[in-house]
């Protein structure tokens, strides 16, 4: 809702600010129900479009439904057990080196200290990759996914009717569109965005998890798959799921064949990950959703902070949801919608153009015309 007209310009944009803190303030007291909420939305939106080609066959609008909410739920078992699988294998893998991460831990800690670093930062570093932060970060994996099962069980009906809601609103283009044409225009773009976001995600995901795979057990480097797992999820998270997936098999090869191993896993990641989730994917998902590169990184600091680790993940769908709703209104928020890097239509991008009589030339005066000569009979 646009703030009132009659105020002056500045305090229009402080009540704007001051009702999104209180909004976002909201969102983050109460991100353990929302941020899975936010993740069941997301799912029923990519999974929606399933139920037309059943319905074009002749099937109920009751079975297409069914239909919807099962893929939804077996999409979320399959990302839980993965990640469940992950986390219980990376605890494994911690305790069965614990020895000789230790020993890791403190020749790095050696080595940093014979660099002059001040022995603070050296000890926040090392303190990182203990053991013991290891482990619980490897049982914070399984735990997180298994407190996501348990949050989404409890809101199941919610999920249940959400699926209901969107094959009713299918209709609402024939019955609104002439009224609420901008409105449903909104919402089809932001569906439409979603769906693209994901299907390049997890394409270059895919890609990404089956060359780190193979690259990690033809060097040898322990549990290959779970590293895989863990590359495919990280690269749901925009720019720095690099940086998150590369640790922990770095550290792995590192204690189980020294720096040569270490420095091998890094070139591999960096060859591919690098090129294709920094470089690559990026431009793909800019080009997918009309957003750009430094609005997709800073949606990932921004969402994480204020709903959780899902939040990450969620980034971009969040980004194009408040995008939505707040800045493709009108004529007004253009220049805020060209600004996150939608494309404007032509009307909008004629009206941001600069005044045509301060930029372009003056035109020659045209040659007073001769004498009129009678028309030809």
């Amino acid at each position: 809702m646009a703030p009132p007209q009659g105020l002056a310009p500045p305090t229009r944009t402080l009540l704007f600010l001051s009702a999104a803190v209180v909004v976002l303030a909201g969102v983050h007291a109460t991100r353990e129900v929302l941020a899975p909420l936010f993740l069941a939305a997301v799912l029923v939106i990519i999974v929606h479009p399933i139920r037309h080609p059943l319905e074009r066959r002749g099937w109920h609008r009751a079975a297409a439904t069914t239909v919807v909410i099962v893929v939804v739920y077996l999409i979320l078992l399959v990302l839980i057990a993965m990640l469940t699988f992950a986390g219980i294998q990376f605890a494994r893998l911690v305790q069965e080196y614990l020895s000789e991460l230790q020993e890791a831990v403190g020749s790095a800690s050696s080595w940093l200290a014979t660099l002059g670093l001040d022995q603070d930062a050296v000890s926040s570093i090392t303190d990182a990759f203990q053991p013991s932060q290891l482990l619980g970060v490897a049982t914070s994996v399984s735990g997180a996914a298994l407190g996501v099962a348990t949050t989404l069980f409890v809101v199941v009906t919610y999920v249940i009717f959400m699926s209901v809601d969107a094959a009713r609103y299918d209709g609402a283009h024939v019955q609104f569109g002439a009224t609420q044409a901008g409105v449903l225009h909104r919402a089809t773009t932001f569906n439409i965005g979603v769906r693209r976001y994901f299907v390049v995600s997890a394409s270059f995901g895919a890609v990404v998890a089956v060359i780190d795979g193979i690259a990690l057990w033809a060097l040898g480097v322990p549990a290959p798959a779970v590293w895989a797992i863990l590359a495919f999820v990280t690269n749901f998270i925009p720019n720095i799921g690099f940086v998150i997936g590369v640790v922990p098999p770095t550290i792995l090869a590192l204690v189980v064949g020294g720096w040569p191993l270490a420095l091998a896993v890094i070139a591999v990641y960096s060859a591919v990950n690098v090129v294709l989730q920094v470089l690559v994917q990026p431009k793909f998902v800019a080009d997918a959703v009309n957003i750009t590169l430094t609005l997709s990184f800073v949606s990932v600091i921004f969402w994480t902070f204020v709903i959780g680790p899902l939040g990450a993940i969620l980034a971009v769908p969040l980004t194009l949801l408040t995008r939505a709703l707040l800045l493709q209104g009108g004529p007004e928020s253009a220049w805020y919608s060209w600004l996150s890097g939608e494309d404007l239509p032509a009307p909008a991008r004629a009206v941001m153009q600069p005044d045509e009589e301060d930029t372009a030339p003056s035109p020659e005066p045209a040659p007073s015309p001769g004498p009129a000569t009678p028309a030809a009979g």
